[in-house]
């Protein structure tokens, strides 16, 4: 009897920090919460190591270092760079928001570069990123074409460096829904930038569960990993309009939102196999599922669910991939004799 197919569990690892104070991102509260979880793999977005919180983009040499020492007291390992490259405007242009804008060329030099730096001190194959912001108000296809032309860049800079570059769905971006997103893979055409589905990220756009599936499939061509967050509306959501990503409130563990995991999970199972293959080749050592669960709270550059929340969620998402029939790891006791070296 063929054995299910398999994902590996993975997490932004601030998410689980201290449970009441989202400012405290410590390491050490990081990745003890996510060692007990019985997770070995995080995503590396927002960190203190020593003198407060920073973005992984603004990590030291010997911050990163501090980072590889505790990792290793943890066991655990870096899944992907959550960095924030394409999430800064395309257009230098006053558009009443508070997006920034920086010249292409100085940003891949400086900000791409940094990203894949980091992903080989930390020993990573994945950078997450975003497909710029139009301007505000804007129609994003009339700035597919620009944004297409710097995202094929980043992804040859990616390739460059033996990286893959996922480009994630994201409300106000270009690549706003699944399938502009598809349309921006098909266009790129370029082998080291894959896509990451967020259901929620399209929840909040007001997209039924059926209209997901359809872009999910769209974008499964290029799809390389799944981020694993849901939403609950409490009223009708108006189509089209800019989301007020600070304002969402109602994010919701993976079997209890308005995204029917378990529907799309069930259609990603049977594409896992083939997916795995990509990936292996590319020196990653599987599929990804990377809890971002903001059960406490989102914004646009991070979310929040504390200890708890991310053990409630990550109950929610094997729940649904034991209903689905997908398989995956957590740490045993076996694990844990290996460690001490029994």
């Amino acid at each position: 009897m063929a054995s299910d197919p398999r994902v590996i569990l993975s997490g932004f690892a601030d998410e689980a920090a201290h449970p009441t104070q989202q400012n405290q991102k410590t390491a050490e509260q990081q990745f003890a919460a996510f060692a007990a979880l019985g997770l070995q793999y995080y995503s590396i977005r927002f960190i203190d190591v020593g003198g407060g919180p920073k973005n992984v983009m603004q990590l030291t040499k010997s911050e990163i270092q501090k980072v590889r020492t505790l990792e290793n007291d943890y066991g655990l390992n870096v899944s992907s760079i959550g960095s924030p490259i394409g999430k800064v405007k395309l257009c230098d242009v006053e558009d009443g928001t508070k997006n920034a804008y920086v010249p292409f060329k100085k940003y891949l030099a400086h900000d791409v570069k940094k990203a894949c730096e980091l992903a080989h001190a930390l020993e990573s194959k994945l950078i997450r990123g975003f497909s710029f912001y139009p301007p505000h108000g804007h129609d994003a296809r009339d700035y597919m074409e620009q944004a297409v032309d710097q995202l094929g860049q980043i992804a040859e800079t990616c390739h460059r460096s033996d990286l893959t570059f996922g480009l994630e769905v994201e409300p106000n971006l270009v690549g706003e829904n699944g399938h502009l997103l598809a349309e921006i893979h098909r266009k790129v055409n370029h082998p080291a930038m894959l896509l990451v589905f967020d259901a929620a990220n399209l929840v909040v756009q007001g997209y039924s569960p059926d209209e997901l599936l359809d872009q999910f499939r769209a974008m499964q061509p290029g799809l390389g990993w799944l981020h694993i967050k849901d939403y609950h509306h409490p009223k009708p959501v108006q189509r089209g309009e800019p989301v007020d990503e600070d304002a969402l409130a109602n994010f919701v563990p993976a079997d209890q939102g308005d995204s029917a995991h378990e529907q799309l999970l069930r259609e990603f199972r049977y594409t896992l196999p083939k997916l795995e293959n990509k990936l292996r080749r590319r020196g990653v050592p599987g599929v990804f599922l990377d809890l971002e669960p903001h059960v406490k709270g989102g914004g646009q550059f991070g979310g929040f669910s504390g200890p708890d929340g991310m053990g409630v969620a990550l109950r929610g998402l094997c729940r649904v991939l034991d209903y689905v029939r997908i398989d995956y790891h957590l740490r045993d006791f076996d694990d844990i004799r290996a460690a001490r070296g029994f």
